[in-house]
């Protein structure tokens, strides 16, 4: 059977970022791509905060990064604060790019513990560009003619997800995609092979399709109540269950980073745009009212609220298949992390990347499936990882929430993760995973899990010019940092969006 129809269900962010990939399918390859999407049903909207392989995703698709974020008013981000999650009072950032830079073999960090067992005091952050742009709230692209003795700039995006998605319509559907409005009445199957043969739209509208890609949000209109897939629950590692969400004026400020405070019960997320700050807080419900979790939320966010509280729930976890015979599941109808480390517009990126990858205009193949879940399936399990790791990397004992995630068993892959850095440093990436050496140590390190030592092999440096390198890259970084414009100047300057006063 070949494909020469796709049916995208639900538009918002998973259905437009699918569109706006596909598009680039529908002249060159005579593919027909419909999205199907009503006005009457509201979007969740929150995934406002994005990582660095989005900036790439952006290029994929052909669209120019700063029409992109004037439309989205959107501005930089250089990694992510948490405040208050080892102890309360802590602070440290997750910076997206490397500290230092691994030298004759032996990683970075290893270095610096030699460096501090000899006395040398200077923090680790030191040794991060991002780190310390963030701190004093400046921002700018590596230059196009850098002189390649400076550490380059990683970075990724805030953007108001609605007008993202709202910008990719109109890149999709100027490249071909369809839009029709309308609600999905009904789901028709293939009697002989259970795929979805078609769907039924409320005013008796039949749409027929090859494939299937289900945007529909928490719901899974075609991935679980058609096919019934199944979901795998994930509430015992990480047990919030709930989220309230207010955009609020901002009071003026920008900084370039996302920001994570962990109250008694949950956290907070800070989203800086052009124009307002998008704010939520993630709760457990089975430790805080509604009530109480928005009373927090009003309590700690800067500047007036804009709108009324958006009130989530969700199961933490995933689909027990993201392809299941002719349909794949993209966004929060494929599973639901919540937005810790700004993962959710991610696995959207990743998913579709896979979809295109392995998509076949000639067939539909149940090896495309298979390769597709076992590929998907430990995408999610290392993310899911990392973010019980913040949980569970805390000292603190202030309510119950944080005793049972200071407590709780964990995966088997996150244990060996943690004690191999105990012994020694090391941090093992698992095949691609998503998050690199530099996230591992920065949350471990700065929730308190220190090594016991450091490699032998950074012994084994005796190069007596190794001090000056040290040096030569601290003072690359504050040179680099130093010439930087403040943040808000840098996006005024290169996209700034005319609506916003």
């Amino acid at each position: 059977m070949s494909v020469q129809t796709i049916v995208i269900v639900g538009g918002g962010t998973a259905g437009w970022m699918t569109a706006a990939a596909l598009s680039k399918l529908v002249k060159p390859r005579g593919l027909a791509v419909t999205l199907v999407e009503s006005e009457q049903i509201g979007t969740v909207g929150v995934g406002e905060a994005t990582i660095p392989p989005f900036v790439d995703f952006n290029q994929l698709i052909g669209v120019d990064e700063a029409e992109m974020l004037a439309a989205a008013k959107g501005s930089f981000k250089l990694g992510i604060q948490f405040v208050n999650w080892g102890k309360i009072g802590d602070s440290y950032l997750h910076p997206f790019g490397n500290y230092g830079y691994e030298i004759d073999g032996v990683s970075f960090h290893n270095v610096w513990m030699r460096m501090r067992a000899a006395g040398d005091q200077r923090p680790l952050a030191y040794f991060s560009p991002e780190t310390m742009a963030a701190q004093f709230g400046r921002f700018a692209k590596t230059p196009n003619d850098d002189r390649g003795d400076l550490p380059p700039i990683n970075y990724a995006y805030h953007l108001d997800a609605g007008l993202y998605a709202r910008f990719l319509r109109q890149v999709a559907e100027s490249r071909g995609v369809v839009r029709r409005e309308g609600k999905v009445a009904d789901v028709q199957l293939n009697g002989e092979n259970g795929h979805v043969r078609s769907i039924t739209l409320e005013d008796g509208s039949v749409l027929e399709g090859d494939l299937f890609v289900d945007c529909s949000g928490f719901r899974g209109l075609l991935i679980e109540q058609a096919l019934e897939t199944g979901y795998e629950d994930w509430t015992h590692w990480l047990p919030c269950d709930r989220a309230v969400a207010i955009p609020s004026s901002g009071g003026g400020k920008m900084p370039p980073y996302t920001k994570a405070t962990a109250w008694k019960g949950g956290w907070q997320w800070q989203v800086p745009l052009q124009h307002r700050n998008g704010n939520g807080h993630v709760y457990c419900s089975a430790n805080m009212s509604d009530d109480e979790a928005l009373s927090i939320l009003t309590d700690n966010i800067e500047g007036e609220a804009l709108a009324e509280p958006n009130f989530l729930r969700f199961t933490t976890g995933r689909r027990k298949k993201f392809w299941n015979r002719n349909v794949v599941a993209l966004g929060l109808s494929a599973g639901f992390m919540e937005p810790l480390e700004s993962t959710s517009i991610h696995l959207i990126n990743t998913g579709i990347s896979k979809l295109v990858a392995l998509l076949s205009l000639d067939d539909i193949s149940p090896m495309q499936e298979q390769a597709f879940n076992r590929l998907t399936a430990k995408e999610y399990a290392r993310i899911r990882d990392f973010l019980i790791l913040h949980y569970y990397a805390t000292s603190r004992d202030d309510s119950d929430f944080w005793n049972y995630c200071r407590t709780m068993s964990v995966p088997d892959s996150l244990t060996e993760k943690i004690e191999l850095f105990r012994l020694n440093g090391q941090i093992f990436r698992e095949e691609d995973e998503l998050f690199a050496q530099t996230s591992w140590i920065a949350v471990m390190m700065g929730q308190g899990i220190m090594p016991m030592g450091y490699s032998p092999m950074a012994d084994a440096l005796d190069d007596p010019g190794l001090p000056a390198e040290i040096d030569g890259i601290d003072q690359s970084i504050r040179y680099r940092v130093g010439q930087m414009p403040e943040h808000r100047a840098y996006v005024d300057a290169f996209c700034k969006n005319a609506r916003v006063a």
